[in-house]
């Protein structure tokens, strides 16, 4: 094995001594001064046999002997500036990555589905309090010319829809479809009768006896309900031919299923198309109504929300988890 940073002599000669420096050319006592050279010291002799050995077994070779290559300072520092650099460059892609989840949920939220909680029992059974749904907000379509050209369905009598308020559009509702524009709409004895022909309704829950004529005997002029809107009664008075309401172009005639503990469309009027946002798909969570009257106080708050969640188990309806909406 040859050495790359020395000559190596052949077996039967020593290496060659190094050239002498000038302080080296001074005579040495005893020497021919003047002669320009200088006095040597032999180098040992070393053989390539133990050459070889001394590297095989890792011996120390004399450090005037062995090249040393050069670092420059950058290759030192490098690492850390690939650390930096590489933590950059995931936080940049974890940035990207949540912006891009928001803007698909705030997409999604806005035009495809979105999450609403029912507060009251205006639609027991069907849809109990505590309940939470995934409503379709594309399944009627956008009102516009797309609703030429895409497969949307049309509101159908029977649907639940949830839409905004009429008389106060911040508020969400879901109530179910009874009046289509065109119908003539009437109610006896808490029937109801489309054109005169009685509505079959299997949903529909009856609480309380036949007591109150304004609502169980729909639509009367000459009664007066305490919940009544004022620009209602005055329409519903123009709309009302032969004792049958007349529901005009482009509304719906909504109640709930929990006929007689329902605010709906004989109280405040009809539901204009573009109020609709859509139909509850499925309920995705339902929860018990074990506290409906939660103190307002922050201590209170977290109480109840520290309740909720640590006995989420016991409050969660399972059999209603999961339930498709009709």
């Amino acid at each position: 094995m040859e050495s790359p940073n020395f000559p190596i002599a052949p077996p039967e000669g020593p290496i060659g001594a190094p050239l002498a420096s000038p302080e080296d050319s001074l005579p040495a006592p005893g020497g021919t001064p003047g002669n320009g050279t200088a006095t040597s010291v032999p180098a040992p002799d070393i053989a390539e046999a133990d050459i070889a050995e001394a590297d095989i077994h890792g011996a120390d070779i004399p450090a005037t002997r062995v090249a040393t290559p050069d670092v420059p300072a950058s290759a030192v520092a490098a690492p850390k500036q690939r650390v930096v650099t590489s933590f950059a460059a995931d936080l940049i892609g974890s940035m990207q990555s949540l912006m891009g989840t928001v803007v698909i949920a705030i997409f999604v939220i806005t035009f495809i589905v979105q999450a609403f909680q029912i507060p009251s029992e205006s639609m027991e059974n069907t849809l109990l309090v505590g309940d939470y749904l995934l409503v379709n907000k594309l399944c009627y379509g956008g009102h516009g010319f797309g609703d030429h050209v895409m497969p949307y369905q049309k509101i159908a009598r029977g649907d639940v829809i949830v839409f905004h308020y009429p008389v106060d559009p911040q508020q969400h509702f879901v109530k179910r479809v009874i009046g289509l524009p065109g119908d003539r709409l009437r109610m006896v004895n808490k029937r109801v009768l489309i054109d005169g022909k009685p509505l079959d309704e299997p949903y529909v829950r009856f609480i309380e006896p036949r007591n109150n004529l304004f609502r169980d005997d729909f639509p009367r002029v000459d009664i007066a309900a305490p919940r009544l809107a004022g620009d209602w009664w005055l329409q519903m008075t123009k709309l009302v031919v032969d004792g049958q309401l007349i529901i005009p172009e482009g509304h719906y005639f909504v109640m709930g299923d929990n006929r007689d503990n329902s605010d709906d469309s004989r109280y405040w009027g009809f539901v204009p198309q573009e109020n609709i946002i859509g139909r509850p798909l499925v309920i995705y969570w339902s929860v018990r109504d074990w506290d409906r009257n939660p103190s307002a106080s922050v201590e209170g708050r977290l109480y109840h929300l520290a309740y909720a969640v640590t006995h989420i188990f016991q409050l969660t309806r399972w059999n209603r988890t999961l339930r498709l909406v009709h």
